[in-house]
Formats: C-alpha cells, structure tokens, sequence
C-alpha cells in the first residue's frame, strides 16, 4: 500500500500542507460505465468538504 498519497485538492477534508492526504483509506471508483484508461476517467470518493 502507498505510505505518501499526495493530494492537490486543499478544499477536502483530509488534504494537508504538502498536498498531503491525511485520510485514513482512499476509495477511487470509474466515472464511467466502462475500465478507465486514463485518471480523467476516475473520481476520489473520499473527498469530503472542509467545513
């Protein structure tokens, strides 16, 4: 498993100084019906909004 996930979203939750992800798990799904090919094709669904 990855020891560094490095995140550039500084409106989640979870991201820290460094672009630094401070989640516990992350969860990535397809955003489309089909295998992704590429990153586009992808969505982090453990982002949360900073409250």
């Amino acid at each position: 498993m990855a020891k560094d996930v490095l995140c550039e979203v500084n409106s989640c939750k979870y991201w820290g100084p460094g672009n630094e992800c401070h989640a516990s798990s992350i969860y990535v799904v397809n955003n489309r019906n089909k295998q992704a090919s590429n990153s586009e094709e992808t969505d982090c669904k453990t982002f949360e909004p900073k409250m």
